[in-house]
C-alpha cells in the first residue's frame, strides 16, 4: 500500500486540524507515495523500534508520540531524537505519528482506557471550540431527500450519538438566469419561481471539503445556492478527556486495584481517599494536569490522568480521588487500538505491534 492511503484513513478518523498548536503529528520521515508493505506500531519512535522495524521489514512506523517535536537544526545523532531520525533514513522507514489529534476524538486514546476500565461513556470532558458549523441550502423539493442522502453519506447531520439529523422548510424561490446559463427548470432570461426545501444540517468542520463537494454532485442546480454558518455549539465527541461511569459503584481500594490490575500497576500515586464510593469517572490519557478543575467541576468521584506534581496533589482538596497511573501507563492500549483500527481498514495489510517497551522510567 501506498503510505498516503495509510495515512488518509487514519486523520479521516482523526484529522490533524484537531491537534494541539504545539504538536506536530503527521508524517515525519518519508514519502507519502512511497509503497510498504507492513507496518509497526508504537506509543514512542526510538532507535531500538527502527531497529525492530527493519529486522521486521517494516516500511512505516506509526507511533502516538512524535519523535520531531521541535525544530532541528542539524542531524548529527547527538540527541535520541536526531538519532532516530538518522536510523530511519539509513533504512528508508517511513515515519509517521498521530498524536493530540487521537487524543481529542472521543474513541481515540482517552476512549479506549475508557473501554478498558468497562465504563460507559457519558461525554468529552472539556470539548474543543469552534469545531461545529451548518449548512444552508436551497432544492427543488423533488430533489431534497436525494440531496440529504448525499450530505449524511459525507458526514453531515451527525449530532452527538444520531445521525441522518435534519431540518427542512417549505418556500418558493426565484432566480433569473443570465446571459450563456442553462438553468436546469425555466428559461433564460426570465424570472421563474419554484417550489423549494430549505435544507439545514450541522457537520464538523473536517468534513466540510467532502459535504460541500457531496452538495455540488448532488444538487441538480447549475449554481448551487447556500450559507455555512460557524456555531458557538461544544462538539461532545471532540476535546480533552472523557467523563464516563459504571453501572455499580466501587469502593476506593476496589477502584484503585482495578486500575494497577488493568494497566499492569505495580506502584500507583493517588491523593486522600475520601470513603466514598466511585461510580462517575473522568481520565486523561498522558498529562491531564490541566484538566483537574474540570474533573471536579463535572462531579467526578475520582481522576485518572498521568504526570501529576507534587503541589498539584494539594489542588484536589478532596473534592475527588485522584490517581495518577502515569504517562506511559495511562497510553500503553494507543497502540493496540491504532493496530485493531489499520487491521479492520486494511484487512490485508500486515500491521504489527512493537515488542520494544518504551516506558523511560522504572521503578525499583
Amino acid at each position: 500500500m501506498k503510505i498516503k492511503d495509510i495515512t488518509t484513513a487514519l486523520e479521516a478518523w482523526a484529522p490533524r486540524s484537531l491537534q494541539e498548536d504545539y504538536d506536530n503529528s503527521g508524517l515525519q520521515v518519508g514519502d507519502p507515495e512511497a509503497e510498504v508493505t507492513s507496518a509497526i506500531v508504537c506509543l514512542d519512535c526510538t532507535e531500538a523500534v527502527v531497529e525492530e522495524a527493519a529486522r521486521q521489514g517494516c516500511g512505516l512506523i506509526i507511533s502516538h508520540h512524535p519523535v520531531i517535536f521541535k525544530g532541528l537544526k542539524s542531524l548529527v545523532a547527538k540527541s535520541y531524537v536526531e538519532r532516530t531520525i538518522l536510523a530511519a533514513l539509513k533504512h528508508n522507514i517511513a515515519l509517521y505519528a498521530i498524536h493530540t489529534n487521537l487524543d481529542n476524538v472521543i474513541d481515540g486514546v482517552n476512549g479506549e482506557i475508557a473501554a478498558r476500565l468497562g465504563l460507559k461513556v457519558l461525554h468529552v470532558l472539556d470539548p474543543k471550540p469552534t469545531q461545529l458549523r451548518k449548512l444552508v441550502t436551497f432544492v427543488p423539493t423533488e430533489h431534497a431527500e436525494a440531496l440529504r442522502n448525499a450530505l449524511f453519506a459525507a458526514g453531515a447531520g451527525r449530532i452527538g450519538g444520531y445521525h441522518e439529523c435534519s431540518y427542512s422548510l417549505l418556500g418558493t424561490g426565484t432566480f433569473r438566469g443570465g446571459e450563456g446559463t442553462q438553468p436546469f427548470v425555466g428559461q433564460m432570461g426570465q424570472r421563474h419561481h419554484e417550489s423549494e426545501e430549505r435544507v439545514e444540517l450541522i457537520y464538523h468542520a473536517p468534513r466540510e471539503a467532502a459535504i460541500l463537494a457531496a452538495l455540488h454532485h448532488a444538487h441538480p442546480y447549475e449554481e448551487v445556492a447556500f450559507d455555512l454558518y460557524a456555531l458557538l455549539n461544544a462538539h461532545q465527541q471532540v476535546g480533552s478527556g472523557l467523563v464516563g461511569e459504571w453501572a455499580d459503584a466501587l469502593d476506593e481500594q476496589v477502584f484503585l486495584a482495578k486500575l494497577k490490575s488493568v494497566f499492569g500497576i505495580q506502584v500507583l500515586r493517588h491523593s486522600k481517599l475520601l470513603g466514598k464510593p466511585i461510580r462517575r469517572v473522568a481520565l486523561c490519557g498522558g498529562s491531564g494536569a490541566f484538566l483537574l478543575n474540570k474533573a471536579a467541576a463535572a462531579k467526578s468521584d475520582a481522576y485518572i490522568t498521568g504526570d501529576m506534581k507534587y503541589h498539584q496533589f494539594f489542588d484536589v482538596d478532596e473534592r475527588l480521588l485522584l490517581a495518577d497511573i502515569g504517562h506511559y501507563g495511562s497510553e500503553q492500549f494507543t497502540m493496540h487500538l491504532i493496530q485493531r483500527r489499520l487491521s479492520e481498514l486494511f484487512p490485508t495489510f500486515a500491521v504489527r505491534l512493537t515488542e520494544n517497551v518504551t516506558d523511560p522510567i522504572y521503578h525499583s
